[in-house]
């Protein structure tokens, strides 16, 4: 983590001064509004790069709690693991809401709005705090990577060598990727989760603000400025009540009880939810407003959150349901290990085609009833809807490592198999949370996209309509559905690599006898240097690709261009981050069907590991990394958007 927020400093640094010397708007004091972005955006990559420290220590304080606790209690281990959860997640999205409110003060104290009397005088001042969604989510990318890459090559090394070549059991400390493949799950699942759902609340909140600014600015500075962050206000005190049901309420005395109570959560915060969020549009906004007609309501901006919020609820069902091996989904990937790798192969890579219907389907649904609603600003209150509970999403999502790591110890510490039983059923349970906290995260960064998008365009064409038909945005739009598969094969590349280098130096100190007996430890800091330097450089080429692409498009062939980059990459990045994340799941849970059995070292559970995997770098690399390729390419067009127009060097020479 040293390493990799070391290069995050010179990377930001650089990158700030790109956006301070390219960064250009509408205003009277053009120097000083770049001033502000760049501050913006430096403070919202600390905050990504603080959530990311955060979580790291909240979990690795807790995980031999969790293994120690699980020696007496199954219901006491899942409260200390579903408790650090909640830290971490309150943690991260108060710190977000707090930071965001502190600089819209700030810049309002020093005079950001240009005129007292102007309709859009807020405009400029949310256009400069956008700065702070692109810094979240610049930082995430590059920490959901880079982790994903370091605990993806560790994981498959140690799988393939350790576990299919010398049967060694799940984190035995005989095998020399164990301690690498442990801290991986802290790096990518915990830090690189942290800052990527950080951003995803920065940019959501951001484009409300950008949108709303124009809106709202006529009725004042009440309530109806600050409607976005009073939504994420509302939707922490509804998180709060909603963890007692957990830790008070619910027993977890069974293994079956585990997965129930945390989807209960979820439940519960959508409920409780439902009333709060009318009252926070209510005792917000104005009673009539123009947005979409010429009269809306406070019940306009209601429905779009409400949406969203159910919306997301039905999603994480639906994630539930094609990765939990309590279903009929991982039940037939189950059956199809029966017959070998590659049917169970097969089979997984179909069910995530499948999974994209039904949240593709509540997707479409959302962006209409919003954007009949309230055009683009709509579609973005539907984001932060369905980031309302994000507190809960991320303890349900942090609870799944800690969990992992905690049986992880339990192994290496010989405390026997009755702990190890239980934690395993921990971890199996937080597999299938994880997979419905992706879902979440998936589904609102498609919202936020798109009003970004809706944003970009809005400020770069007026009123004027962009047409598909146009011939380079027709182009472009190509192109940017392309971008989604070279990321993600760039990605699934830099995880073979490493985990080659990987395989081979566990299947080299295997070789030793004395290291296989037990009698001599193995050099776990190699392990820890090829993922590490693995992760470091893999990540570069990724995320310039996600950077640069829009920056050079626009430089080059100017606004039009760009607005046909954005769609073409939001809807590619949906299918294929919800398949990728959805077989990868399914996978991972097929097999702790069989280890759950104790049916390890079969010829299904070596077909299921396979199976596993080949869905590690889907799940948690490429899958996840997906979301914030299309928020980072829509908040950076945003940021550039007038750099786009002022340059644009070919555009007279296409025309």
């Amino acid at each position: 983590m040293a390493q990799e927020y070391r290069f995050l400093g010179v990377f930001m640094a650089a990158f700030a001064l790109v956006v301070l010397l390219a960064v250009d708007v509408y205003g009277q004091d053009q120097n000083a509004f770049q001033v502000y972005t760049t501050v913006a955006f430096v403070i919202g990559a600390l905050t990504s790069v603080f959530s990311g420290y955060v979580g790291m220590q909240i979990a690795t304080f807790t995980n031999t709690r969790v293994a120690y606790i699980a020696q007496s209690s199954l219901d006491e281990a899942f409260k200390v693991a579903f408790r650090a959860g909640c830290v971490m997640g309150f943690s991260l999205t108060s710190l977000g809401l707090l930071v965001l409110t502190i600089i819209m003060a700030i810049y309002r104290e020093m005079g950001i709005v240009p005129t007292a009397d102007s309709i859009d005088k807020y405009s400029t001042m949310m256009e400069a705090v956008a700065g702070y969604g692109l810094g979240g989510s610049t930082v995430a990318l590059f920490a959901r990577v880079g982790g994903g890459i370091y605990t993806k090559a560790a994981d498959v090394g140690a799988d393939l060598c350790g576990k299919m070549e010398f049967d060694l059991p799940e984190d035995s400390p005989k095998n020399p990727a164990t301690i690498a493949d442990n801290v991986g799950d802290n790096v990518g699942d915990i830090a690189g989760m942290g800052a990527d759902l950080f951003g995803s609340f920065a940019e959501s909140t951001c484009a409300a603000l950008v949108i709303s600014a124009s809106y709202m600015s006529k009725h004042g500075d009440g309530g109806c400025l600050y409607y976005p962050l009073i939504i994420s206000a509302f939707g922490l005190l509804g998180s709060f009540v909603t963890t007692f049901a957990a830790t008070n309420i619910m027993a977890v005395d069974q293994n079956e009880k585990i997965e129930k109570t945390l989807k209960w959560q979820l439940i519960i915060s959508t409920v409780i939810l439902t009333p709060l969020l009318y009252l926070a549009a209510v005792i917000s906004l104005p009673e009539e407003f123009a947005v979409s007609a010429a009269k809306n309501t406070p019940m306009d901006a209601f429905f779009c959150t409400l949406v969203g919020l159910w919306g997301g609820l039905i999603i994480g069902a639906q994630t539930e349901y094609m990765t939990s091996f309590s279903y009929s989904p991982v039940l037939g990937l189950v059956e199809s290990c029966k017959t070998g790798a590659a049917t169970n192969i097969i089979s997984g890579l179909a069910l995530g085609y499948k999974s994209c219907i039904i949240p593709v389907a509540v997707l479409a649904v959302i962006i209409f009833v919003c954007f009949k609603l309230l055009t683009y600003l709509g579609i973005a209150l539907g984001a932060i809807g369905m980031l309302s509970n994000l507190a809960i999403s991320l303890a349900i999502d942090a609870y799944g490592p800690i969990s992992d790591n905690a049986g992880g110890i339990a192994e290496m510490s010989e405390l026997g198999e009755h702990v190890r039983a239980r934690t395993d059923a921990l971890d199996a349970a937080g597999n299938t949370t994880a997979a419905i906290g992706k879902g979440f995260a998936i589904g609102s960064a498609a919202l936020v996209s798109l009003s970004l998008y809706g944003a970009f365009c809005t400020r770069v064409f007026g009123e004027d309509k962009i047409s598909l038909q146009d011939k380079l945005v027709f182009s472009c739009l190509l192109i940017g559905a392309m971008l989604p598969y070279w990321f993600s094969a760039m990605t699934m590349q830099s995880v073979g690599t490493a985990a080659m280098d990987m395989v081979n130096e566990v299947r080299r100190q295997l070789g030793d006898e004395q290291i296989r007996n037990g009698q001599k430890d193995p050099d776990f800091k190699a392990c820890i240097r090829i993922s590490t330097t693995a992760s470091l450089r893999e990540m570069v080429g990724p995320g310039l690709l996600v950077i640069l692409t829009p920056l050079l498009f626009g430089f080059l062939f100017g606004e039009k261009a760009v607005a046909g980059l954005l769609p073409g990459a939001l809807i590619s990045s949906v299918q294929l981050a919800i398949s990728s994340s959805n077989s990868g799941g399914a996978w991972d849970n097929a097999k702790k069907f069989y280890e759950a059995r104790k049916m390890k070292g079969t010829e299904e559970h070596k077909a299921a590991v396979v199976g596993d995997t080949v869905g590690d770098p889907l799940k948690d690399t490429s899958g996840p990394s997906l979301n914030i390729l299309m928020k980072l390419m829509a908040i950076l067009s945003l940021v550039f958007a007038k750099f786009f127009v002022n340059t644009g060097i070919l555009k007279k020479w296409l025309d």
